[in-house]
């Protein structure tokens, strides 16, 4: 049996940046990453964006060259899914029998695709988007395929959506909500995408429910929706959201719902485990102090760095603002802090112009902007998300007025 002073499980960002900053603060001791993917850690982001168009070759998409582990002492495991944790023993097993120890273990894991549970799931030509395996399995059956229908109209599926239409598919989105977007944006922004899309040529349906998945000789060929219509597709991309893989830390004993809990240094309330990134369940000033689960790079990478800190005893508090970004067509959103629970969105600027913000206000203070090739009132509205400044909700619409002259 290997044993690691510090073994992390999950080899995406998060995995791969609490490595990265053990060995920046000093940490001497033996490092391991399982991951369950036969890759070296690498950027997700570009999955649905760059790489789906062939626009980057996966070797671009590595967090870092290979080269780079081996001159830090950090062993990679790939291929390792890691079914089971002892805290007693302070070991991990693996699907495939073998066992890990571990000082101090860290769990990086993000989470797994949500899956349609109707007839016709499991058909060929149905994928979801979360790996390089997902995205070249695509990749490899898109020149048989004429008409895609994407489930879901959330980032994943509107960017999937952006760039199969630009490599000449006919695409339709599926939205079950009345809008896309509508877990995390505000109704004009919307708006906006939905516009957007439909002027290059996507077909947006609202408030529509999936039947089931059509099959035409064990392969998909279409969505049969609630109604009894159906949208011919010879490609189904399932975009619904991902559940956190957790599982081995809930069976023994770990706290959390929708995430395993964390506290401020990423520590679970399990013995010398941490958990990092889309799995772990933290409070945040950003959300009233309730507990959140953030899907984003940001996120990964500033838990794992405080994580990494803590294990080597250095004093750290996890309290990032959040950020996003999502790129579709000529088109670049950046997001900052959490809409969710505005009572007030105010637009800055003309969407017409495809340039411009909406800033959210809860009680009168900014809590969070959406910015539309706008990088300008993303970098100054940042300190006005961080101070929750209180601002005239008149001068936020004035794009005469620059953010900065907002804040104070």
């Amino acid at each position: 049996m290997s044993r690691f002073d510090v073994l992390i499980v999950g080899a995406g960002h998060g995995g791969a940046q609490t490595a990265i900053a053990l060995r920046q603060n000093g940490f001497t001791g033996t490092i391991g990453i399982a991951g369950d993917e036969p890759e070296l850690p690498y950027e997700r982001p570009p999955l649905s964006k760059e790489y789906l168009a062939g626009e980057k070759p996966f070797e671009r998409l590595l967090i870092r060259p290979p080269a780079f582990w081996a001159e830090r002492d950090v062993a990679m495991l790939p291929g390792r899914r890691v079914v089971r944790v002892d805290p007693g023993a302070h070991e991990v097993t693996t699907e495939a029998g073998e066992t890990f120890g571990y000082g101090a273990l860290v769990w990086a894991t993000g989470g797994r695709a949500r899956r349609l549970t109707c007839s016709g799931a499991a058909l060929k030509g149905v994928h979801t988007v979360r790996s390089r395996a997902d995205v070249d399995a695509m990749i490899a059956e898109l020149p048989d395929v004429t008409r895609v229908a994407v489930i879901g109209g959330g980032y994943i599926g509107l960017e999937a959506a952006a760039v199969l239409t630009k490599l000449g598919k006919k695409v339709c989105v599926l939205e079950a909500q009345d809008r896309v977007l509508a877990r995390v944006a505000g109704t004009p922004l919307s708006r906006f995408f939905e516009d957007e899309h439909r002027a290059h040529g996507v077909d947006i349906r609202l408030g529509v429910q999936v039947g089931c998945i059509e099959d035409r000789d064990g392969a998909a060929c279409g969505v049969r929706l609630g109604d009894g219509s159906s949208v011919p597709a010879e490609m189904v991309i399932v975009g619904i959201g991902i559940l956190p893989a957790t599982d081995p830390l809930y069976a023994v004993g770990a706290q959390g719902e929708n995430g395993v809990l964390v506290d401020a240094q990423c520590r679970t309330t399990l013995p010398d485990i941490y958990a990092v990134g889309d799995c772990a369940l933290h409070a945040s000033r950003f959300a009233e102090d309730g507990p959140i689960r953030l899907e984003s790079v940001q996120n990964a990478n500033d838990q794992a760095t405080v994580a990494a800190k803590t294990i080597c005893g250095i004093d750290a508090i996890y309290q990032a603002v959040p950020w996003f970004w999502s790129n579709q067509y000529d088109l670049k959103l950046q997001t900052v802090g959490l809409s969710t629970g505005h009572d007030t969105a105010v637009v800055r600027g003309d969407p017409a112009d495809r340039s411009f913000s909406l800033v959210y206000l809860r009680s009168g203070r900014v809590i969070a902007l959406d910015c539309v090739n706008m990088v300008k009132d993303y970098v100054q509205g940042r300190k006005l998300v961080e101070a929750g400044a209180v601002v005239d909700p008149e001068r936020l619409a004035d794009t005469s007025v620059p953010l900065k002259q907002l804040l104070g």
